[in-house]
């Protein structure tokens, strides 16, 4: 994989992208060059036309970023395929037309984006399906595991993840020092053969260290010699952050955040962060004003009462603030205290449960975002009696309060809605991702994939 900005980005997805870029690149040159012969590259009275262009490509990759087209978890399935493209292809002409709006110079003529949108389109579609269809095994990093214990097995267990991506686990080396977990007919013993050797024979570019005590029998000089011919070297834990987008608690030592790199950055950029939350914050609450007048009176029709609930969060550094949004349930939901949301609650009313799925409920929260409560990225802020409850049961889980919660987060956008202690426990291995890797990329990033999960309504309740 590749690491940009400190988040790790899969290899195929990088080329792939790279290779969309240039298609759309050249098909606005293709439209120009069709449309007079030529004639159409260009004019004094407008811009240049890779300025146009860039435009063009910009917008539609916003657009295939925003619809999971970029996501690890790639969709197989040619019609979901399709689907999304198209999708894609709309979100970037209403990013296009706006962009016109404020700058028409940058329009193109109508020939020759329709020609570029059908070229464009055409094109990805058939590379992404050509990819689907395609066996791309042999361009994955082979990977050899040290170990057949525990750690060996969970990532042997990760060929079965739909994340796992970029990555060949050929075999497993049992030094003699572990219980025998991992099933699988890859089982290699070193005897009189050197582990460069073994790793030669496999054709392997990455070994990864994933024995449950390196007390017993690491063989140093071995994995020393295979670091110096040219092989990458792994732990377990960096090589499950590394695929999966998440820390495993398991493994996780104070030493790990204390001498990592990382886990500050988020911190120490705030300043970039609030200006990039007051920026988006206001133009979501701008945009979605009409819309809120809309859903607060259907709220009132329903059932009367007040629109909005308040409900205490915690947030940076264990301070409670009161967080706002669209009540989505019966006045006396938590007549007897607070409890977690279920599937299918029969406390959600009708309006309710429209506004949940579609996140609608929490746009109030723009305010928090306003107010310097909340940021528009980061752990979903929880509630003081979840809060105690979870800090107790699960190691590590007031790192998360060292940063403001947010609307939205990489928890939120890769795991589902969590109601339960193991729920919690598994999202703060997300929200650890977070706050060891975190850039204004990620940021960017996952405040793009949210749009797919609002779209396609994932993991709401």
């Amino acid at each position: 994989m590749f690491r940009i900005f400190r988040h790790y980005v899969p290899r195929s997805l990088v080329l792939l992208g790279l290779a969309e870029i240039l298609i759309l690149f050249v098909s606005i040159y293709l439209g120009a060059t069709f449309q007079l012969g030529g004639s159409a590259l260009g004019g004094a009275e407008h811009l240049p036309l890779w300025s146009q262009a860039l435009v063009f490509v910009a917008a539609i990759v916003l657009g295939m970023t925003a619809m999971g087209l970029y996501h690890r978890d790639q969709h197989t399935r040619p019609s979901a395929l399709i689907l999304r493209l198209g999708l894609s292809f709309v979100c970037g002409f209403l990013v296009m037309g706006t962009i016109y709006l404020l700058v028409p110079d940058l329009m193109v003529g109508g020939a020759i984006f329709a020609t570029a949108l059908i070229c464009s389109f055409i094109s990805i579609a058939s590379c992404r399906l050509i990819c689907v269809a395609g066996d791309d095994i042999d361009q994955r990093q082979r990977v050899l595991v040290l170990g057949v214990g525990e750690r060996a097995r969970q990532i042997d267990e990760l060929k079965r993840s739909p994340t796992q991506v970029g990555a060949l686990v050929v075999g497993f080396v049992d030094l003699g020092g572990d219980e025998r977990r991992v099933q699988s007919d890859r089982i290699y013993s070193l005897g009189q053969r050197s582990l460069r050797a073994l790793a030669e024979d496999l054709d392997v570019q990455e070994i990864v260290v994933a024995t449950d005590d390196r007390r017993k029998g690491l063989p140093v000089d071995d994995i020393l010699e295979c670091k110096m011919s040219g092989l990458d070297i792994m732990q377990a834990a960096d090589f499950h952050e590394r695929q999966l987008g998440k820390i495993q608690l398991d493994a996780l030592h104070p030493s790990n955040v204390i001498f990592a790199d990382g886990f500050t950055q988020a911190v120490l950029r705030s300043t970039e962060k609030r200006v990039l939350d007051i920026v988006v914050s206001a133009l979501f609450l701008l945009a979605a004003t009409p819309l809120m007048a809309v859903t607060a009176a259907a709220i009132y029709l329903e059932s009367g009462g007040p629109v909005l609930y308040r409900q205490e969060r915690v947030g940076r550094r264990g301070r409670v603030f009161t967080l706002l949004k669209f009540r989505s349930m019966r006045q006396d939901a938590e007549a007897n205290g607070a409890v977690w949301a279920l599937a299918n609650d029969m406390r959600v009313t009708r309006i309710g449960s429209f506004i949940r799925k579609t996140r609608i409920d929490e746009l109030p929260q723009l305010i928090n975002v306003l107010k310097g409560d909340m940021s528009f990225v980061g752990p979903r802020p929880e509630r003081p009696q979840f809060v105690a409850e979870l800090a107790r049961a699960i190691p590590y889980y007031d790192l998360r309060h060292y940063v403001k919660p947010g609307i939205t987060g990489w928890a939120q956008i890769l795991y589902p809605y969590g109601a339960s202690v193991a729920d919690a426990r598994e999202k703060l291995q997300y929200d650890l991702y977070y706050l060891k890797n975190y850039s204004l990329f990620l940021d960017i990033n996952i405040l793009l994939q949210t749009i797919q999960v609002i779209l396609w309504r994932k993991g709401a309740r």
